[in-house]
C-alpha cells in the first residue's frame, strides 16, 4: 500500500536555557533550535527517531506548512505506511545550530551586541551539532532513541551520534556519508567557501540584513555538481541545447544543464544564509572519527545496531567510504549491515529512491530483537533475600514478579506473588524453597515474534532476558512487544 502524507505541519521552537561548551573552547548561552515532530510518542518512549538533515536542509523533513508547493524534504520515506512510519514511531527533526532555518546561527541576533553574530558566531563541529540535538531530545525525556537516522551531513550527525551517546541510541542508519572528509571533499568545499568570500557583497561578513550574496550562488552551483552523477546528468540534459537549436558561438547560458546550474544557485540564495553555509561546511571539514589515525578505535565505544547505506553511482560519498565504517564496526563486533542503493542519481539518490529505501529501512527497523526493547537493569533480589523483604520490594515497585540471581548476575530462579502467598500459606521462610528454578527466559537476539508465541503458549505477561553466559540483563514484557509490533 502507498503511504501517506502526514498532512499539515507546524515549525515548533525550543530554547535550552544552558550553556553549551563547544569544542573550539567557545559557549554559546540561550541556544534555539527549529524542530517538527510527526507521530506521537508512547507512554513509555521507547518510540523516538531522530532524523538528522543534510547540509541545505532544514526541520521540515515531511508534510506540508501552509501555502507550500511541496512537501518535507523526506516525505518519500516518512508517514502512514511508510519506512518512518507515523502511526508507530515518534519522528523529530531539528534543524540544527550553524543553520539558518529557525536554529541558532549566524543570521542570529547576539544578544551581547543586538545585532546579528555574523563572524562573530563561534566554529563549530558536527559534534556541537548533536550535543545541542541532545538537549532537546532531554527536553522531551526520552533516555533512549530507538534509532537515529540521516544521509550525507545527517549521516555524520548519526555517526556522532552512536559515538558520543552509544547507550542512547539503539539502532543507527548512516547514509551516503563518510566517516572523514577526504581532501576531495575539503578542496569542493573551499571553492565554494571562496566563492563566498572572494563577493565584494559579504563584506567580511557583515551584509544583514539585505545582502545578497551571489557568491553562494556559484558556491551552491559547485556542491550540486557533486550531488549528481555523470549518467544521470546525461539523461536529464545531455547536450541539449536550452533556448536555441544551435550553438551561437557566444558566453551566454546555452546548454541545459547550465540553465539547470544557475536556477539551483539563484534558488538557493533566496532561502540560504551565506555566513551558514561557511559554518556548516566547515563543520564538514574538520568531521573526522578516526582516533590515532584508527576508524576502529574512534568507533570502539558504538553499540548501535547498525544499518550502513551507500549509493553506488556517489562519488561525493563513494561506497567505499561506507565500507570503511562497516569493516570497522566488525572489527568492534557491532551488529552491522549493509546495504547498496542502485541508482543513477548520484549522492542525490538518498533524497529520491524512495522504494528501494522504504523496503530497506522497513526491515531493518520492523527487525526487532528482545535487546531492542527490554527494560535493562531490572530490579532481582539474590537467593539470601528475606521472604518479607522480597514482598515490600513487589509492593513498593508495583511488580509481581523478581527474579532471583546469584553474585555473578546469573538467573537462578523467580520468585512471584503467587509464591509469597504460598509461603504464608505454608510457613515457610525460605526463599530457596518457594521461588520458581526452571525459569522460561528469552535471549538478547532472539527475535519479538517468537517471544510473543512462547509468551502466549505459557500465558505469560513478562521474560527474564539473559546473555550467552546465562546472565540476567533484562525484562521482556507483553506491553513492549505489543508495541513494537503495531503496524
Amino acid at each position: 500500500m502507498k503511504g501517506e502524507s502526514v498532512g499539515n505541519v507546524k515549525l515548533k521552537y525550543f530554547q535550552s536555557n544552558e550553556t553549551l561548551k563547544l569544542e573550539s573552547g567557545k559557549t554559546l548561552k540561550d541556544i534555539v533550535l527549529a524542530y517538527e515532530t510527526y507521530g506521537t510518542l508512547n507512554e513509555d518512549k521507547s518510540n523516538a527517531i531522530l532524523i538528522c538533515h543534510a547540509l541545505s536542509g532544514n526541520a521540515h523533513a515531511a508534510g506540508w506548512h501552509e501555502g507550500d508547493r511541496k512537501a518535507g524534504w523526506w516525505e518519500i520515506i516518512i508517514g502512514p505506511n511508510k519506512a518512518l512510519d507515523t502511526e508507530k514511531y515518534f519522528l523529530i527533526c531539528s534543524n540544527f545550530i550553524g543553520g539558518c532555518d529557525g536554529s541558532t546561527g549566524p543570521s542570529s541576533i547576539n544578544p551581547e551586541t543586538g545585532k546579528e553574530y555574523g563572524l562573530d558566531f563561534p566554529v563549530l563541529t558536527v559534534k556541537d551539532m548533536v550535543s545541542a540535538q541532545k538537549l532537546l531530545i532531554d527536553y522531551f525525556e526520552i533516555d533512549e532513541l530507538f534509532a537515529v537516522i540521516g544521509g550525507s551531513m545527517g549521516g555524520m550527525q548519526t555517526l556522532q551520534w552512536m559515538i558520543c551517546y552509544p547507550d542512547i541510541v539503539k539502532k543507527a542508519i548512516p547514509i551516503a556519508t563518510t566517516s572523514h572528509s577526504s581532501p576531495q571533499q575539503i578542496a569542493f568545499n573551499e571553492v565554494g567557501r571562496q566563492a563566498i568570500i572572494s563577493d565584494p557583497e559579504w563584506n567580511h561578513g557583515d551584509y544583514y540584513p539585505n545582502g545578497r550574496i551571489n557568491g553562494l550562488s556559484i558556491a551552491r552551483m559547485i556542491a550540486h555538481i557533486t550531488y549528481l552523477s555523470d549518467a544521470s546528468m546525461y539523461e536529464k540534459f545531455g547536450r541539449d541545447l536550452q533556448y536555441n537549436t544551435e550553438i551561437s558561438y557566444n558566453f551566454s547560458t546555452e546548454f541545459q544543464v547550465e540553465s539547470y546550474l544557475h536556477h539551483q544557485g539563484n534558488s538557493f540564495i533566496e532561502r540560504f544564509d551565506a555566513n551558514s553555509y561557511l559554518y556548516i561546511t566547515k563543520a564538514i571539514d574538520y568531521f573526522d572519527l578516526t582516533k590515532n589515525g584508527s576508524l576502529i578505535e574512534g568507533l570502539k565505544d558504538v553499540k548501535s545496531k547498525t544499518l550502513v547505506v551507500s549509493v553506488d553511482s556517489d562519488w561525493l560519498y563513494p561506497p567505499s567510504q561506507s565500507k570503511e565504517i562497516v569493516t570497522a564496526l566488525n572489527a568492534n563486533e557491532v551488529d552491522v549491515s549493509y546495504a547498496e542503493l542502485q541508482s543513477t542519481y548520484g549522492h542525490d539518490a538518498f533524497l529520491l529512491e524512495g522504494g528501494q529505501l522504504n523496503y530497506l529501512l522497513k526491515n531493518f527497523l520492523g527487525n526487532i530483537n528482545a535487546e531492542d526493547i527490554m527494560t535493562k537493569n531490572p530490579i532481582t533480589i539474590s537467593n539470601r533475600t528475606e521472604i518479607e523483604e522480597a514482598a515490600t520490594v513487589m509492593m513498593d515497585k508495583n511488580i509481581t514478579h523478581i527474579p532471583v540471581v546469584n553474585s555473578q548476575n546469573k538467573l537462578i530462579g523467580i520468585v512471584t506473588a503467587w509464591d509469597l502467598s504460598k509461603s504464608i500459606a505454608t510457613h515457610t521462610d525460605n526463599l530457596e524453597a518457594i521461588m520458581t528454578r526452571n525459569v522460561l527466559t528469552c535471549k538478547y537476539n532472539e527475535k519479538i515474534e517468537d517471544i510473543a508465541r512462547k509468551m502466549k503458549e505459557f500465558d505469560f505477561s513478562s521474560l527474564p532476558v539473559v546473555d550467552d553466559e546465562g546472565k540476567l540483563i533484562g525484562i521482556v514484557t507483553t506491553e513492549q512487544i505489543n508495541h513494537s509490533m503495531l503496524n
